[in-house]
């Protein structure tokens, strides 16, 4: 049973489910995903009209085919899933899946450098995608949580405000750990309002979902979109 019932924020807002639904990026990113599998997610986000599907750069071109004329964005991701591919070719894989019809681009952080201290080149690093995406998409950046400290992630946040990104990212979804409502309360304190926190892997419940939600996400990536708007349980780990 759809649940429609509405749900109280943090102040005192309200949001029904339609504006939840708005606020999930409907995700397939393993391995194995088929073209079928891509079409049946852009029908589902039309369905219940998603912010946006989230697919891997090789299935934009399905895709954006499938969500002409809808307001369903077509998001993908770069360098991922490690973040570990260099800072040119993150900028290219930019240009290119939006020349494919992608406007939205969630890139991955090179944790290794951020790890060693070596600021300007994380900073750079965003700052380029950002830069190839200006005025196409928006700039999302995952900052991979469950491999930072605190003070790791507030690192890394600041970075990616000072880039000019418009979100920053909880999680890949394919390392030790997703979105905790610790983290995104973390990073939206850090962040103010510059930019916007999206919350991803491990939301498997509407309760997981309105707990990042309270935190102060105002996106949620999940391969669980369908099972969340019918308060189903999801047993994925994006």
């Amino acid at each position: 049973m759809i649940l429609m019932k509405k749900l109280k924020l943090d102040g005192g807002n309200k949001m029904n489910k339609a504006q939840i639904a708005k606020m999930i990026d409907h995700t397939i990113l393993k391995a194995e995903a088929t073209e079928s599998e891509i079409i049946k997610l852009c029908k589902e986000a039309i369905h219940y009209d998603f912010a946006s599907v989230c697919v891997n750069p090789s299935m934009v071109p399905v895709a954006a085919k499938e969500l002409k004329g809808t307001h369903v964005k077509v998001c993908t991701v770069i360098g991922f899933p490690l973040g570990a591919t260099t800072t040119e070719v993150k900028a290219f894989e930019t240009k290119d899946v939006i020349e494919k019809g992608a406007t939205e681009v969630d890139m991955v952080i090179n944790v290794g450098k951020l790890k060693e201290r070596n600021l300007e080149y994380v900073k750079n690093d965003i700052k380029a995608v950002v830069e190839a995406a200006k005025g196409k998409a928006l700039t999302k950046v995952i900052i991979e949580t469950c491999l930072l400290t605190d003070e790791e992630k507030v690192t890394a946040c600041k970075l990616s405000k000072e880039a000019g990104a418009d979100f920053v990212k909880t999680s890949t979804g394919f390392s030790t750990g997703g979105a905790t409502p610790h983290d995104v309360a973390l990073m939206k304190k850090t962040v103010g309002d510059a930019c916007e926190v999206k919350a991803s892997g491990g939301v498997r419940n509407f309760e997981d979902m309105m707990a990042v939600i309270d935190a102060g996400a105002t996106r949620i990536g999940t391969s669980a979109g369908v099972q969340l708007m019918n308060n189903e349980e999801s047993h994925q780990d994006y």
